[in-house]
């Protein structure tokens, strides 16, 4: 079954002030929903914002948060709650990936990995999932193709992701009783800033049309987001030769 509207719900957003997250911010804007933006970078939030509120007519909230600091989390969650008055929607997006050969990677790039792609899913999670029982919200999860298959670059990468995805699953074994949809969504390459840390971003690196675009990931998001009683578990997402040159089954 398909939900209606999202008009009116309120979603937060890590990870809001690029690429996927802010075509979510957008994509979430456009069917209704107020948008709650989380990052570190507060002007760049704050230029989605305003885009935000002049083309769709809905709220946009900016909370500059660093995932990796825990009350920070349960800070932008309260702020939220008091605001709106309630939680929908949380969109775990927030990732990074540093480094790529195990040998060379030092000991902060590790642990920077670590605290920002799961410490960060797990603090907003802990926060947001009594105010998401309430209102039978839903949990977003940005895997990725890597959290799936092996494969021989940046092993901590995949393992964080590898993380993501069996968090969410058992997330939702938790808490599907209680009526908590939880969708894990598993993008291959996004034209995005993403791979930057590496000299050239996906952005740079393919031209449009050669692999997703953040609009695509931001489409299933609204998607998952608007399954009710039913919810999407798992949306894979991928370049369509990606099998065939990186795939190992």
């Amino acid at each position: 079954m398909v939900r209606d509207s999202l008009d009116g719900d309120t979603a937060v957003i890590t990870g809001a002030s690029a690429g996927i997250g802010r075509a979510t911010a957008h994509a979430l804007a456009r069917e209704g929903a107020n948008v709650v933006l989380a990052a570190r970078r507060e002007d760049r939030l704050d230029e989605v914002a305003t885009t935000v509120r002049e083309e769709y007519g809905t709220a946009a909230q900016v909370v500059p948060t660093d995932v990796t600091d825990e009350d920070a989390v349960a800070a932008l969650i309260e702020a939220t709650v008091e605001e709106f008055g309630g939680l929908d929607l949380l969109v775990n997006n927030a990732g990074l990936a540093r480094g790529s050969e195990v040998e060379e990677m030092s000991t902060d790039q590790y642990r920077t990995m670590m605290a920002v792609n799961c410490d960060g899913m797990f603090f907003a999670t802990k926060a947001a999932l009594p105010h998401l029982r309430e209102g039978s919200g839903t949990i977003v999860y940005l895997g990725s193709f890597a959290g799936k298959f092996p494969r021989p670059f940046n092993p901590v990468y995949a393992a964080t992701k590898f993380w993501t995805r069996g968090f969410a699953k058992s997330v939702s074994a938790q808490v599907g009783g209680d009526d908590v949809a939880v969708t894990v969504i598993n993008p291959s390459e996004v034209r995005t800033e993403f791979g930057s840390e590496y000299g050239e971003s996906f952005a740079e690196r393919f031209d449009e049309g050669e692999v997703s675009e953040p609009e695509e990931i931001a489409a299933a998001i609204v998607f998952a987001a608007e399954r009710s009683p039913s919810m999407a578990s798992e949306i894979d997402l991928y370049r369509r030769d990606k099998f065939e040159l990186f795939g190992t089954m």
